[in-house]
């Protein structure tokens, strides 16, 4: 697993915040102003919707960086439906707009990031979901928005182009977080490119192994994936896992 998050790792956090946010805009530049209008991956969302997103998600965060470094209770968003309201507003942008939109607001959020001292990187804070986390997570949320959602954008970013770190760090979060979720299925995953084991029930319990490549094994449990690619032993279909 790669450097543990927390105070004293925000500047690795950030730099591969930056970097991603550096892919996503490149993916941007191939699409026309009628091609990002097109549908997503995302059920009811076009490209822009998701670029809209990516966009105002900068700018959430960036409202739970604030509240870490001022302690004043800052929302990440006003209400859900401010959210919606604001990521519909801004998916009819032009290629350019969207490129524009997505490029200052994660440069309003990095600045922020790099001047935040690192004891508020302990404060607690919230998003308008979810439970509490110290503020230092906030990094790792920004990654999974971005890397996730540039595999929605459906612009050429696959799964299969996922940094490995990345795999291998959100596989053992998500599947940390399924051992405490009602309905969730136990079983083994075995990542054949690293040789690693995830585990989505109490260790030695489970009675299933599904096995894949690592990518394909975590596009499948954030529904980004139907599994083909996977194989279960026992043969059989692959379990319903709980929406992410």
């Amino acid at each position: 697993m790669s450097e543990s998050a927390g105070p004293y790792s925000v500047g690795l956090m950030i730099e591969r915040i930056d970097q991603s946010v550096g892919r996503v805009l490149e993916s941007v530049t191939t699409l026309s102003d009628e091609q990002v209008r097109a549908p997503s991956l995302l059920p009811g969302w076009t490209r822009g919707h998701v670029l809209a997103h990516i966009a105002r998600n900068a700018d959430g965060l960036r409202n739970l960086l604030t509240w870490a470094r001022t302690g004043v209770e800052t929302p990440q968003y006003a209400s859900s439906e401010a959210r919606d309201a604001e990521i519909a507003k801004g998916a009819d942008q032009s290629a350019s707009g969207h490129a524009e939109d997505i490029a200052a607001s994660a440069k309003s959020f990095a600045d922020l990031a790099r001047e935040l001292p690192a004891d508020a990187w302990l404060a607690e804070v919230h998003g308008i979901k979810g439970p509490a986390h110290p503020a230092w997570f906030t990094l790792e949320r920004r990654l999974f928005e971005l890397e996730v959602h540039h595999v929605d954008l459906y612009a050429g970013y696959r799964s299969g182009d996922w940094p490995d770190w990345f795999v291998t760090d959100e596989l053992y979060r998500i599947t940390g977080e399924l051992t405490r979720k009602p309905g969730a299925p136990a079983a083994v995953l075995n990542d054949l490119l690293t040789g690693r084991q995830y585990f989505t029930g109490p260790a030695g319990a489970a009675d299933l192994e599904i096995s894949g490549h690592g990518h394909v094994l975590l596009a499948w449990l954030l529904g980004r994936s139907e599994g083909e690619e996977l194989t279960a032993d026992p043969a059989g279909p692959l379990p319903g896992v709980p929406a992410y």
